[in-house]
């Protein structure tokens, strides 16, 4: 045989992968995939295909477990729906329950309500009541003011400005007729007012008259020498301060915005340090701050 006639021998190498017989871990990782995608597309089928009530049930059918014993999703308030029992028979046309159990209601709704409701009447109340205090205060500033200019422009009056004191306590508007030493509105131990006291009550009354306010009249005696007190004083006060009430309604003012007329005798004297004092001889008249009309059932 010649060279040229030798055969040809082809070696074929078979190549092995990983050791096995064979590369199938991707398929496995491929039907995940395929099972994946086919859940996906179911979820969105059912998405479609339900309505937004049972979607609602079969989210509170995978809520997290109460301890509530109601049929709700959740149990509480805001519980949302549940499926109802022939929910596992039909086919996607099951009937939805919506309901709120009568326990899970919250038993301080209504107490809650009805503080609220109390809290907002009783703010209006005291905002009412503010403004109404607020008017008052600027009608009774209007008053002592043109009872002041009043003083001013009659000179019969000029004189006696020293005689008269006005000032607001919480009573209301307090108009104060005081003797000075060596002339006082009353003559000794009488109780009649003499010519500037009736000149000055004259001059009050217009200013009573500007206002609708009820008025109360206190009469005042002081102390004797020595601090000594007299039981004729309370008749004494009394009595001036019923004259001082005639002599205002003579003037004008209606008798019956007449709330109090008493007398107090020596037993609030204007100058404590010294109760002989003759300023502490007055007469009070008192036009008084009035409440605000309420509505019967505010509690105030």
């Amino acid at each position: 045989m010649s060279v040229g006639d030798q055969p040809i021998l082809i070696k074929k190498v078979k190549k092995v992968s990983g050791g096995g017989h064979h590369g199938g871990a991707w398929k496995v990782a491929y039907a995940d995939f395929v099972t994946a995608m086919m859940a996906f597309f179911l979820l969105m089928w059912l998405i479609n295909t339900t309505s937004p009530e049972q979607k609602r049930g079969i989210a509170d059918y995978f809520a997290p477990a109460s301890v509530s014993q109601t049929t709700s999703g959740s149990g509480g308030i805001l519980g949302g729906t549940a499926l109802g029992a022939d929910g596992d028979k039909a086919a996607g046309s099951s009937s939805v329950i919506q309901e709120l159990a009568p326990d899970s209601k919250n038993p301080n709704d209504g107490k809650n309500k009805d503080a609220s409701k109390a809290n907002a009447e009783q703010a209006s109340t005291e905002a009412l009541r503010k403004e109404l205090e607020k008017r008052e205060e600027a009608a009774f500033a209007s008053a002592a003011q043109s009872l002041r200019q009043a003083l001013q422009d009659m000179p019969e009056l000029a004189e006696l400005s020293k005689n008269i004191l006005i000032d607001q306590t919480p009573e209301g508007l307090r108009i104060q007729l005081v003797d000075q030493e060596g002339r006082s509105m009353f003559d000794q131990g009488s109780t009649r007012p003499n010519a500037r006291a009736t000149l000055l009550l004259r001059a009050v009354s217009k200013v009573i008259n500007q206002l609708p306010n009820r008025v109360s009249i206190y009469g005042h005696t002081s102390a004797n020498v020595g601090g000594g007190k007299s039981e004729n004083d309370w008749t004494l006060s009394a009595g001036r301060a019923d004259a001082s009430r005639r002599v205002l309604q003579s003037a004008g003012v209606d008798p019956d915005r007449i709330y109090q007329v008493s007398g107090k005798a020596s037993s609030e004297p204007l100058y404590p340090d010294d109760p002989a004092l003759p300023g502490n001889r007055r007469i009070a008249i008192v036009l008084l701050r009035e409440a605000p009309v309420l509505p019967p059932d505010s509690g105030l």
